[in-house]
């Protein structure tokens, strides 16, 4: 097969070109194209292929084996036609910027913490790159200053193609082994990288860098990146939510993250609070059951798993037989805690869940667990144990 000519190796910003087709062959539902040249640049080393038409046909991906690139289309095209050509410039031109973007940032974070690149995507949403080693949340700033001064100095993005030679004596940055011809990006004082992708003329085509999330990963970092027009519509969408959020807690706008505190302070306030007063709650309910009870079923849909613990605890004081504890309803089902001073508590948490479609585990002290029966069922069962 004839090596496919990558003519976006050489104008990055071209989107329309002719190409004759050399083979069209049913895929699937697909037609799998080549081409003699391309401006489609294919899914290779992390990033998405280009999207846009072959003779106003939508191009659904591109792949690369063997220098070879293949174009699928929904459409037969026919060898030996010449067919026009369109790349999606709104896609390329973010791909671009975000490209571009994760270039200065690794070049950066090698510079200052030796530490390298060892994976990349680069798709519909925030580019990730992930590093060998870690860096703190300070320093992340550091590097994401530093790289929107990169762009604010409009540096050119160089392309070149040494000779075996001329590499032995440049220091670049490759994520693995290359065969054959290497290409060379520059960004003159912060990166020299083998990559094959294409990449904005100058620094201030990139617009803007925002690295917005870092985590730990596989022993490193993960960094997420957006740059261009993804990072200005991250920017406005995050805006947008603060402004919202301002209007509705009456607070500026920079002042949210502090308003939002004391709500949840008043929030936690108010349910520890409301805890208590449930608690009052069943200490009175239980206190009007009588005394002398043996076995003792008690519903209360109000409750969560302390206020259930808890009812329980008094609830065993006044039982001498098996007593449980049930929170929710017939629809949704009904969670418990049972037990009894003098009764084999995990044989009866497991008839309990055989004869009423139960679930759950316990020790001799405790056995919880979830119910689908309904509350006329467990009084029945607890009536007849």
């Amino acid at each position: 097969m004839i090596e496919t000519i990558r003519l976006f190796d050489d104008d990055s910003h071209q989107t329309l070109f002719e190409g004759c087709v050399l083979s069209c062959e049913q895929d699937g539902d697909l037609y799998k194209v080549t081409l003699n040249q391309t401006m489609f640049f294919p899914e290779e080393g992390g990033q998405s292929c280009d999207k846009g038409t072959l003779n106003d046909i939508p191009v659904e991906k591109v792949l690369e084996k063997d220098r070879v690139i293949y174009h699928w289309v929904k459409e037969p095209l026919w060898e030996g036609d010449t067919v026009t050509g369109s790349v999606d410039w709104e896609k390329r031109f973010s791909d671009m910027q975000q490209h571009t973007g994760e270039h200065i940032v690794s070049g950066l974070i090698h510079e200052h913490f030796k530490l390298n690149n060892v994976g990349f995507h680069l798709g519909s949403e925030a580019v990730t790159m992930d590093f060998d080693g870690v860096i703190t949340r300070e320093q992340l700033r550091m590097i994401e200053y530093r790289a929107n001064e990169a762009v604010a100095r409009n540096l050119p993005v160089k392309i070149t193609w040494p000779s075996k030679e001329e590499l032995m004596e440049i220091p670049y940055r490759s994520k693995k082994e290359i065969d054959g011809p290497i290409r060379i990006v520059e960004i003159p004082g912060y990166d020299i990288c083998a990559c094959c992708a294409p990449h904005v003329h100058n620094t201030g085509e990139i617009g803007m860098i925002r690295l917005i999330g870092m985590e730990k990963y596989k022993g490193g970092v993960r960094i997420q990146m957006l740059c261009g027009f993804r990072a200005l519509a991250d920017a406005l969408e995050k805006e947008r939510n603060v402004y919202d959020i301002s209007a509705q807690l009456s607070a500026k706008p920079y002042e949210v993250a502090a308003a939002v505190e004391k709500l949840k302070a008043e929030s936690l306030a108010l349910k520890q609070e409301m805890n208590g007063l449930k608690m009052d709650i069943l200490q009175e309910k239980i206190a009007l059951l009588p005394g002398d009870s043996q076995n003792v079923c008690f519903f209360d849909k109000h409750m969560d798993k302390s206020n259930l613990r808890y009812a329980f605890n008094l609830l065993s004081e006044k039982c001498s037989g098996l007593c449980g504890c049930f929170d929710g309803d017939d629809e949704k089902g009904y969670r418990y805690v049972l037990g009894g001073k003098n009764v084999d508590v995990v044989a009866a948490g497991k008839a309990l869940n055989e004869a009423l479609e139960g679930r759950g585990g316990g020790s001799k002290e405790m056995f919880q667990g979830s119910l689908q029966a309904s509350k006329v069922q467990i009084e029945e069962y607890f009536a007849k144990v």
